[in-house]
């Protein structure tokens, strides 16, 4: 009897890891391939090492042209794109905002 219950908290820990931590990952990994496959010229996207720019060409299913500033194109992986920015993300970031005052009501 013992023996079986031994086994039976085995099967209960393997399960509680497989839904806390390998599902997860998985539906990570799932949405990354998603957001890569979907890239198109005009999207913003930050890469993995924090550059941001436009997706200005797709060379081919591993390449993309990224336009980091005025008339300056890197060749990035696509497995190297973290994340596509949305405009409103990215405004709401480099908008400064104003230390209170006392005629702003500070």
């Amino acid at each position: 009897m013992n023996g079986g219950s031994g086994f039976f908290l085995l099967i209960i820990a393997f399960g509680f890891l497989y839904f806390v931590l390998v599902r997860p990952q998985r539906r990570r990994q799932q949405e990354a391939r998603q957001m890569i496959a979907a890239l198109k010229p005009g999207d913003e996207v930050v890469t993995a090492g924090g550059i941001y720019g436009t997706v200005t060409e797709l060379l081919d299913d591993e390449d993309v042209l990224v336009e980091i500033a005025p008339q300056l194109r890197v060749r990035v992986a696509r497995r190297a794109i973290g994340a596509v920015v949305h405009r409103e993300d990215e405004s709401s970031m480099s908008a400064p905002s104003e230390p209170p005052t006392a005629e702003n009501g500070g």
